[in-house]
């Protein structure tokens, strides 16, 4: 069985973390948004998949303080950081999980509100994946899915060290059998597991400037791309004198104050478990 931890193309550990900590930086203002649009209750049972070092995980914790926030991942090492960050900010209401999503552990009608941010483009089988998290919703509860398009990733003017990031990331995933463009499939994937209604909303954050909130923007494109050297090495997909080269590339974009550099494309789409009707 091909599971999310075989199909993950991005490095793990503390590295991990520290470039989920560049993401969340980045995201920040639009998961606040996205997060006040679906309504967070304050006594709301949450699960964040794929937590990772759990930044969403506490945002969540901080709406449902009077309810209980579970974090799951595969990575170990990010959910150690998880926990003592959680306890260094006071936060009593987290549990973090080493879980896999398809875990039978995870209970019907457990969650009010269920959480995945960038973790469907790294599933085989995203469809089964968020049809088994609609049941772990309580009848009305949200389920909030992120994710990106990757092809749909700006740089102009155009370079061909930032053509090429794009070509090997889409060649990695592909070659584990995960689509790195399911962004726009979201609200789809959604309906098909019954969800009524779906909604959805686009952001892409974008910089030029190489400080602040835009010089993280830019950074996301280098610092991803080392974070999958190892899953284009293992392919043969490139030789590590070529990537050591485009990382050293991509550096001088973000460096620079000429080129302008996106994140992917990313949608936002969430949808509620039906209500049963008696």
């Amino acid at each position: 069985m091909v599971t999310r931890e075989s199909t993950y193309i991005i490095g793990g550990g503390l590295e991990g973390r520290e470039r989920l900590r560049l993401v969340t930086r980045v995201m920040a203002s639009s998961t606040t948004e996205l997060l006040d649009r679906v309504g967070v209750a304050h006594d709301a049972d949450c699960l964040d998949v794929g937590c990772g070092g759990g930044d969403v995980t506490l945002e969540l914790a901080r709406r449902a303080h009077a309810g209980r926030v579970v974090g799951i991942d595969l990575d170990e090492a990010k959910l150690e950081i998880a926990r003592t960050e959680a306890h260094e900010a006071g936060t009593d209401n987290i549990e973090y999980r080493c879980q896999d999503l398809l875990s039978s552990d995870l209970r019907s009608s457990e969650y009010d509100v269920v959480h995945a941010r960038f973790v469907l483009s790294h599933l085989a089988d995203p469809q089964a994946a968020v049809n088994g998290l609609v049941r772990v919703l309580r009848p009305g509860g949200a389920l909030i899915v992120v994710d990106i398009e990757k092809a749909a990733t700006l740089c102009e003017p155009p370079h061909r060290s930032f053509e090429r990031y794009i070509e090997l990331y889409t060649l990695a995933a592909q070659a584990r059998g995960v689509d790195p463009d399911i962004g726009p499939r979201l609200p789809t994937i959604l309906a098909n597991a019954g969800c009524r209604p779906v909604r959805v909303n686009v952001v892409q954050p974008v910089g030029r400037q190489p400080m602040g909130y835009e010089g993280d923007v830019k950074l996301t494109a280098p610092v991803t791309l080392e974070s999958i050297a190892d899953a284009i090495l293992a392919l043969d997909g490139a030789k590590r004198s070529e990537v050591d080269s485009l990382v050293d590339d991509l550096y001088r974009l973000a460096a620079d104050d000429e080129t302008l550099i996106s994140t992917p494309r990313m949608v936002q789409a969430w949808g509620y478990r039906a209500v049963e009707v008696t």
